[in-house]
């Protein structure tokens, strides 16, 4: 999408200013590069089909356009594109008609597409004490002649604070990529997430255990790995640099194989999958729902009461 040329200097216009207008109302930045991509595959297939004005626009090449896109291969994996994915296109598609009637252009018609059912994604909640198991393979050696003893203790000091930042405080993957070192405040035990969902900035408590770990990672290993002072993100790879979300999935990934678990193995477990553990196991010991709410930084109380069905009347995983 993002390779594709408008010929049509009204588009292109169309397309910066779009984008513009995304970035001004505070559209998350993956937004910001998603949604006019996405709107420059949909020109695109005007232009091809003759259509050269936006007044032109007729309700059919909405339909149209999507049945073009739903026939198409999935490029990365084979097969079909998601619903998700189709979704996605549809709400781009609606978000350029609000930002068309905003600029004041008369007669185009609105997007009349019907969102497609997504599939139930399947929740994975880790019990307590295949957390604990986790926990003990992050303090375990490593037999890694490549790596020093000094170095891989500090990975494995990274992989207790891995776990005290996405189970012991239930961050999202994003928030704590983004996390920075002067985000966490040891005098109050708490952390700053301020690239939250939304743009919404919330504050998460830690125990005193998980502070142990914060801290040790902090101030005893994570010196050993940085390449210059000014680097301020809290999770960096052996190299110093930051790490990303899927780095920091490997090694979760690496850290299931260590506890040597084979149930533990058989899971489908992500760095989401540690956050609806300490949901689930908060609820399990008696939080209210409300609070839990607050920890994990849900909008509404209707994402959070999902991890109630999840618990059998017993108070255990179902």
């Amino acid at each position: 999408m993002k390779n594709l040329e408008l010929q049509n200097a009204s588009y292109n216009h169309l397309e910066h200013g779009f984008k513009e207008w995304l970035d001004i109302l505070g559209f998350c930045s993956q937004t910001v590069y998603n949604m006019p991509n996405i709107i420059r595959e949909f020109l695109h297939y005007l232009e091809t089909n003759g259509v050269n004005q936006i007044q032109n626009l007729k309700q059919a090449h909405y339909k149209n356009y999507f049945n073009h896109i739903s026939t198409r291969v999935n490029q990365r994996r084979g097969g079909g594109l998601s619903n998700q994915y189709l979704n996605h296109q549809i709400q781009a598609l609606e978000k350029f008609y609000e930002y068309l009637t905003h600029k004041g252009a008369q007669g185009i018609p609105p997007v009349i597409l019907k969102q497609l059912k997504l599939d139930k994604v399947k929740i994975t909640i880790l019990s307590q004490e295949e957390i604990k198991q986790l926990y003990q393979a992050a303090k375990e050696e490593t037999q890694n002649r490549l790596l020093s003893t000094e170095k891989q203790e500090a990975l494995n000091s990274r992989d207790r604070a891995m776990l005290s930042v996405y189970y012991g405080c239930g961050l999202r993957r994003n928030e704590g990529v983004h996390l920075n070192i002067d985000d966490v405040n040891f005098d109050r035990r708490i952390i700053h997430v301020k690239r939250g969902k939304n743009h919404k900035e919330r504050l998460v408590p830690f125990s005193q255990t998980n502070g142990k770990y914060l801290q040790e990672w902090i101030y005893d290993y994570r010196p050993s790995l940085l390449k210059t002072k000014k680097e301020s993100r809290f999770f960096i790879g052996r190299t110093g640099k930051p790490m990303t979300g899927g780095s920091l999935y490997i090694r979760l990934k690496q850290l299931i194989q260590k506890a040597n678990n084979p149930t533990l193995n058989q899971k489908e477990i992500g760095l989401h999958a540690l956050r609806h553990s300490i949901a689930t196991h908060l609820l399990e010991n008696g939080m209210e729902l409300q609070k839990i709410q607050r920890f994990l930084g849900h909008s509404s109380l209707e994402s959070t009461q999902i991890y109630t069905h999840l618990i059998d009347k017993n108070g255990t995983n179902v």
